[in-house]
């Protein structure tokens, strides 16, 4: 009998449903640059989405796949900025992996504090994580709130602080595309990190999605 894959869709059916769309994005995604192991991460972000601008938009520090993969063996933490990225993400595969999500966003005393320091939620949030020390050697998922990846590339900058990974994906209009520019620029953490407005936490869980799949393929170090 065949080994499941813990990665994959849980049924024969879903399993080859997946395996299709995956076919279709192949097929119709067009030329691209991306390693073999890149593509794992946009197709399923395409896969996600059906946004084929994803060939293009998504970018990779140099190291972020080595970064990632080595991360999940560790049993990294995972700190995301909102919780929705964290319900998103499959507790079998994290389980297999004995890797917990983080967020922080809807705590009292983060509210109090964005209160009291008139600041964001989500830039209290991050203070929490590295309180708790759950950012150094961790995975940064942030797919909502700029201003979260702000403060994490302001402790990178500043606390010397170093997550393993930085996974920028926050969406919208205020200062969405200026906080991943300046991830871009970041030589102290790898990244991952989808250029301009878009993003989201569904295209994040799909990159960690993604990581957490290759990460099963390789079990040495990428």
């Amino acid at each position: 009998m065949k080994t499941p894959i813990i990665t994959e869709q849980l049924t024969d059916a879903g399993r080859r449903i997946e395996h299709d769309s995956f076919a279709i994005v192949d097929r119709e995604a067009g030329p691209h640059t991306y390693s073999d192991a890149q593509w794992q991460v946009v197709r399923r972000m395409i896969h996600a989405s059906a946004d084929f601008d994803f060939n293009g938009l998504t970018h990779f520090h140099p190291q972020a796949i080595r970064a990632g993969l080595h991360a999940i063996q560790s049993r990294a933490p995972i700190v995301a900025d909102v919780e929705m990225i964290c319900v998103g993400l499959s507790k079998p595969r994290l389980e297999y992996y004995g890797m917990h999500p983080y967020q922080f966003i809807s705590d009292e005393d983060v509210i109090a504090q964005a209160q009291i320091q008139h600041t964001t939620r989500a830039v209290q949030a991050m203070r929490k994580a590295q309180a708790q020390q759950l950012l150094e050697g961790g995975i940064v998922a942030i797919g909502n709130a700029p201003t979260a990846l702000l403060e994490v590339l302001r402790m990178v900058r500043e606390e010397q602080v170093r997550p393993a990974l930085i996974i920028g994906m926050p969406v919208g209009f205020v200062s969405a595309a200026e906080s991943k520019n300046l991830l871009s620029q970041s030589t102290d953490c790898p990244w991952i990190l989808i250029e301009g407005r878009k993003g989201g936490s569904t295209l994040v869980v799909a990159a960690l999605h993604a990581l957490l799949a290759l990460a099963e393929v390789h079990t040495d170090s990428f």
